[in-house]
């Protein structure tokens, strides 16, 4: 039963009046250019990837991480349209793959995960907040494109873009931890967010699944408790997101690795003893038998040859992934997923994991990131300590009418999570 990758796949939620004269573009080609042109898209550029904005002028913010991404999402369609050419018709246009990449990051709050955490803490008691969660809540109703239905994308490109199809009230664990007793002794490994998709935005999450069958339904929506004390987590994602999660995921352990080396970050005695050794030893893996070149070629000291090494990863994975069923949905959209061969899985989990440990965890990528936290929560309290004081006027008349769904919490969280890392940071200098 095709469903989603059919008309309905094209359905927006508002239904549009207006028509432009001879446009002749596909409905994924005009959701492209509404990501393309918002404004939560440019607001990017001045939002850490992993770095902070503004110590360097080299290294990648959210903005080109998302253009990466777009570029390895593309790359990755035309594989599987060559590798498996039966499964050309399911497969989403290079528009709509580059439509998900481009806006899979724009609700991330400023100051990268430790922004989202102090949300998620101010947040605690008002239904959470999740960067991925945002995302959708930026496409459906915050970026001005219409009145109240945000960009209105199209429902197969909504869907692409809800890697955690379930509701966070769902996934919450219990009991919550107990609320710092200031700011500064907030412990984020404490309060990481649910990954998941607000209540207040339960509508437009139903609407996006109304065309599944009960039973495909029950299951994508379905999920698992992985490890005591932690958050429940969603199981299942379509093909399209799981193009796009595994554009995301490389990009991230190629791309920012490489920002890593070239800042001088991390050294090649730590790439050997934690990359090349490692992946030395995964069987039937390319990179195996390449990975000890490839490490003289990253840590030279020539530019075109650290390319030369980075191209070749990139594309080591993308010809690594293919397509597979997991035989338990009605709808292919669902049951079809990109996947890479397990030797490249492993492969990039080395890498994802020498990013984590070396680059994003050492101290001083962590103090830039308790900074932007402390930023964070002083600008929520202020604001919700008297918000018709202090909010901008646009805000304000949104707060006031939030008044009606008991959700004006979510309003000030929606204006500071919209903020690029210096407007935070100028904000917070002119208040305090």
């Amino acid at each position: 039963m095709e469903v989603l990758s059919g008309q309905p796949g094209a359905a927006r939620y508002s239904e549009e009046q207006h028509k432009r004269h001879r446009d002749l573009r596909s409905p994924w080609q005009r959701d492209r250019a509404r990501v393309l042109h918002s404004a939560a898209f440019r607001r990017l550029q001045n939002k850490t990837q992993v770095l902070g904005v503004g110590d360097n002028d080299f290294y990648r913010t959210r903005l080109t991480h998302s253009l990466e991404v777009a570029q390895i999402g593309t790359g990755i369609v035309s594989q599987l349209r060559a590798s498996q050419p039966d499964q050309q018709p399911l497969l989403p246009s290079q528009n709509l793959i580059e439509a998900l990449c481009l806006a899979h990051d724009i609700g991330h709050p400023p100051f990268g995960h430790g922004g989202e955490v102090a949300l998620n803490y101010m947040m605690r008691e008002h239904g959470g907040f999740e960067g991925n969660a945002q995302t959708l809540r930026i496409l459906t109703k915050l970026e001005p494109y219409t009145r109240n239905f945000g960009m209105n994308l199209c429902r197969r490109s909504l869907l692409g873009v809800m890697k955690y199809p379930c509701l966070i009230s769902e996934l919450e664990r219990e009991p919550k931890p107990k609320p710092a007793e200031n700011f500064r002794q907030l412990k984020v490994g404490e309060w990481s967010p649910a990954k998941g998709i607000y209540d207040d935005d339960l509508a437009v999450y139903q609407w996006i699944l109304a065309p599944l069958s009960e039973s495909d339904r029950a299951l994508f929506t379905s999920h698992e408790l992985r490890q005591t004390g932690q958050h429940r987590r969603s199981r299942f994602k379509s093909l399209d997101c799981s193009i796009m999660e595994l554009a995301d995921d490389i990009a991230y352990g190629v791309h920012d690795l490489e920002d890593a080396v070239v800042l001088g970050i991390v050294h090649q005695s730590d790439w050997q003893l934690m990359v090349a050794e490692p992946m030395s030893k995964i069987s039937d893996c390319w990179l195996a038998e390449e990975i000890a070149s490839l490490g003289e070629l990253l840590f030279s000291d020539h530019h075109y040859e650290q390319k030369e090494a980075i191209g070749c990863l990139v594309n080591a994975f993308i010809t690594a992934i293919g397509l597979e069923r997991q035989g338990c949905f009605d709808e292919p959209l669902l049951d079809w997923q990109a996947c890479l061969a397990p030797p490249m899985a492993q492969a990039l989990d080395i890498l994802k994991r020498f990013v984590l440990n070396y680059v994003i965890q050492t101290p001083q990528i962590e103090i830039v990131r308790f900074k932007g936290q402390q930023i964070v929560m002083e600008l929520y309290q202020a604001f919700a300590s008297d918000p018709e004081r202090l909010l901008p006027l646009n805000t304000r008349s949104r707060w006031k009418i939030a008044a009606e769904s008991n959700c004006q919490s979510r309003v000030i969280s929606d204006y500071i999570a919209g903020m690029t890392d210096d407007y935070a940071q100028r904000l917070y200098q002119k208040m305090f």
